[in-house]
C-alpha cells in the first residue's frame, strides 16, 4: 500500500498522471456555491449561539451529582425566577453547568441553594460567577479589528510576494469561503460560541492561507514564462500545480485532522461541554474546508482571473490553435509547423521519462598525447 501511494504521488509530479481539478473549474465552484449557500442558511436561521461570556449573565457549576438530568436544574431555577429559562448543560460525568440572565445577589444565593437541594449535594458543591455583557463586546470587537487587519496584511504581503495581485484576491476569496462555510456549519450544530470558538476561527485562517501559499508557489514556479512556449497553457501549467502539491496538501490534512479529531471527540463525549470541544470542532470544520478551497477553489479561481489578461488569453488561444491543427494533420509536426502533441496525453503533457533527467555533458578530453 506504501509503494503504490508513493508511486501515485511520483506520478502526480512528474505529470504521467494527472486530474484535471482546474479544467473542472465550474464544478467546485457550483459544489463551493451549494455548501455556502447552505451555510448561510443556517446563520440566517439558527443563528450563532452566543456563550454567556458574550451575551452576559450568571454561572453556576455543581459538582458530585449522581444524577445528570437537566430538569431538576431547570425546577430549581423556576423556583426563584419563574421567567427564566437557563441552559443546562452536563460537565464531565458528574458536574451540571447552569446559565442564566442577569440575577440580584439574593436570587443567586437562592438559585445556588434550590441547586443543592435539587441534586442532593452540600452548597458549597455549588459555585457561581458572573460575566458582565461588556466583556463578550470587547472580545469581538478586537476579534473583528484582528480579522481586518489580518485580511489587509496578507492581502500586502502576498502582492509583494508573487508579484500578482490576483494571486492575493484568490487567496482572500479562499480565506472568505472557509470562514463562511466555517461559522455556517458551526451554527448549524447549534454549539454555544465560546472565545475558544472566535479563536479556532481565527485560527483556520492562517491554517489555510499556509496551503493556499504553498500551491501558488508552486504554481509560479510552473508559470514562469509561460508565454513564451507554445506547448501548454497557463491553465494547465497551474492545474499540474495543484497535481504536484495534492499528496502534500492531503498528508498535511490528515496529520492536522487527526489530532483535532480525537480532541473533538474526547471534549464532545468524555469530557463534555468545554473549551476543547468549542475549539476542536471549528478547527476540524475550518481545516477539512480549508482543504478544498486551497486545492480547488484558490488556483481554479487564480487561473479564471489569470485568462481575463489579453497575454495570457492571447497565448491561450495560440496553443490550441497549435494543437488543434497538429490534431489534424495526424500529430505531425513538421506538417504544421507546430509542437509535436501527444494525442490523448494526460494535460499537460505526456510523461518524459528518461527525457525529462537533466543531460550530461562528456567531460572534455585532450586532443593529444603528452609525453
Amino acid at each position: 500500500m506504501a509503494s503504490r501511494l508513493s508511486q501515485w504521488g511520483n506520478d502526480l509530479y512528474t505529470g504521467k498522471r494527472s486530474y484535471d481539478i482546474v479544467g473542472n473549474r465550474r464544478r467546485w465552484y457550483a459544489i463551493s456555491l451549494v455548501i455556502l449557500v447552505l451555510s448561510a442558511g443556517f446563520l440566517a436561521t439558527r443563528q450563532l449561539n452566543p456563550s454567556i461570556d458574550f451575551r452576559g449573565g450568571a454561572e453556576f457549576t455543581v459538582t458530585g451529582v449522581e444524577d445528570t438530568a437537566q430538569q431538576p436544574a431547570i425546577d430549581a431555577v423556576a423556583s426563584v425566577d419563574a421567567e427564566e429559562i437557563p441552559r443546562v448543560s452536563v460537565v464531565g460525568g458528574s458536574a451540571m453547568r447552569v446559565q442564566t440572565g442577569d440575577l440580584d445577589d439574593t436570587q443567586v444565593r437562592e438559585v445556588v441553594q434550590a441547586l443543592a437541594a435539587a441534586y442532593d449535594v452540600p452548597e458549597n458543591e455549588v459555585s457561581s460567577s458572573f460575566v458582565g455583557p461588556t466583556w463578550g463586546k470587547d472580545v469581538t470587537g478586537k476579534a473583528l479589528r484582528g480579522l481586518v487587519i489580518f485580511l489587509l496584511l496578507v492581502s500586502v504581503v502576498m502582492t509583494l510576494y508573487f508579484r500578482a495581485w490576483r494571486m492575493a484576491a484568490a487567496a482572500l476569496v479562499a480565506l472568505a469561503h472557509d470562514l463562511v462555510i466555517t461559522v455556517g456549519l458551526y451554527a448549524g450544530i447549534g454549539w454555544e460560541v465560546s472565545p475558544a470558538t472566535v479563536i479556532g476561527f481565527l485560527t483556520i485562517l492562517g491554517y489555510s492561507l499556509y496551503d493556499t501559499v504553498v500551491v501558488f508557489d508552486k504554481v509560479r514556479e510552473n508559470t514562469d514564462k509561460v508565454t513564451e512556449q507554445k506547448r501548454f497553457t497557463y491553465a494547465e501549467m497551474a492545474n499540474l500545480a495543484v497535481n504536484q502539491t495534492l499528496v502534500r496538501s492531503i498528508n498535511t490534512s490528515i496529520v492536522a485532522l487527526l489530532p483535532v479529531g480525537a480532541i473533538l471527540f474526547i471534549g464532545a463525549f468524555l469530557l463534555g461541554a468545554g473549551t476543547l470541544r468549542d475549539i476542536a470542532l471549528a478547527l476540524f470544520i475550518g481545516m477539512a474546508v480549508g482543504t478544498f478551497s486551497s486545492i480547488f477553489i484558490a488556483t481554479p479561481f487564480e487561473v479564471t482571473l489569470r485568462q481575463r489578461e489579453p497575454a495570457i488569453a492571447a497565448h491561450t488561444e495560440r496553443v490550441l490553435a497549435a494543437r488543434a491543427q497538429a490534431a489534424q494533420a495526424g500529430g505531425d509536426a513538421t506538417a504544421t509547423g507546430a509542437p509535436p502533441v501527444v494525442v490523448g496525453a494526460v494535460m499537460p503533457g505526456a510523461h518524459l521519462g528518461t527525457r525529462a533527467q537533466p543531460k550530461r555533458r562528456k567531460p572534455n578530453r585532450p586532443s593529444g598525447r603528452q609525453s
